[in-house]
């Protein structure tokens, strides 16, 4: 990968990272608000590419480190959702 375009991937995400921030902490839309919420969690892992943003470091590195984050966001999102449906067949339990 080239100078610009390491930087441009590097700019591109912490960017994505700022605007996260802003639309979580805006004060007129709830729509923006989730974006946020969203975008700011996509942002934190995808913040572990930079270190990838070099000149000379190969997109194959990168398109590796991407599949990795894209896995490790799969599976919280399956143990996120996997608690919910046990909690909520504990609290039918308590009935």
């Amino acid at each position: 990968m080239t100078a610009a375009q390491a930087k441009l991937i590097e700019r591109s995400i912490i960017g994505l990272c700022v605007i996260s921030i802003i639309f979580i902490f805006q004060p007129f839309s709830l729509f923006l608000f989730s974006v946020g919420c969203v975008t700011v969690v996509i942002g934190a892992l995808a913040f572990n590419l930079v270190p990838l943003c070099r000149e000379g470091v190969p997109f194959r590195a990168l398109r590796k480190a991407v599949i990795i984050v894209l896995i490790i966001l799969g599976v919280a999102a399956a143990l996120g959702v996997g608690t919910a449906f046990l909690y909520v067949g504990y609290l039918e339990t308590l009935r």
